[in-house]
């Protein structure tokens, strides 16, 4: 970059921690890091967590160190050669996390997805279980994260309850799919 870089002067705000000046920078380099780090993932691996949770707990990262004084860069190049080795190095170790908890998951048996996501009447003996089945989820589920699941199982979107809640979209889904894999590892299992 040219030595006349305008990121070069907010790096002076930024060190200083004027949010401003964070949040300029970080709207500068969040399409790089995130189209970094979509290239690198595979189909499997965009169901589980979205480029934007990467990028967001690394700018987290920096942040906290720049507030600490535990960063300093002088130009936007050693800033940008920075965030692309944090960047990969968080996704390397989301990817190896997710590959470990692949090797353990489990499909939930469609009957039991059926009743808990379903929105049609139930008899009585299906409401039970159903009703059953809720609390368990419950029980599996962070308090942070019942209120999704409570939407959820009003039969709302993926799209309307990321609004609601102020969550990527695609945080939501792996949202689901955690609390999903929890009940997997917990449901027994039916061997035909």
């Amino acid at each position: 970059m040219a030595p006349d870089d305008p990121l070069d002067s907010l790096l002076q705000s930024l060190a200083q921690g004027d949010e401003q000046a964070a949040e300029r920078v970080f709207r500068t380099f969040e399409p790089i890091l995130r189209m970094m780090v979509r290239r690198k993932l595979s189909p499997v691996l965009r169901t589980r967590f979205d480029s934007i949770d990467i990028v967001q707990s690394v700018w987290g990262d920096l942040l906290d160190g720049f507030r600490a004084g535990r960063f300093h860069f002088d130009t936007s190049e050693q800033l940008r050669a920075f965030l692309f080795q944090v960047t990969r190095n968080r996704l390397i170790d989301h990817v190896r996390h997710e590959k470990s908890s692949l090797r353990h998951e489990r499909s939930i048996a469609r009957e039991h997805l059926e009743l808990l996501f379903a929105d049609k009447a139930f008899p009585v003996e299906a409401e039970l279980e159903a009703e059953e089945l809720w609390r368990q989820l419950l029980s599996l589920c962070p308090s942070q994260h019942r209120s999704l699941l409570e939407l959820k199982r009003q039969g709302l979107s993926l799209t309307v309850i990321a609004e609601r809640t102020g969550l990527h979209e695609s945080s939501v889904r792996r949202i689901l799919y955690e609390l999903a894999d929890r009940f997997a590892a917990r449901a027994p299992t039916h061997d035909a």
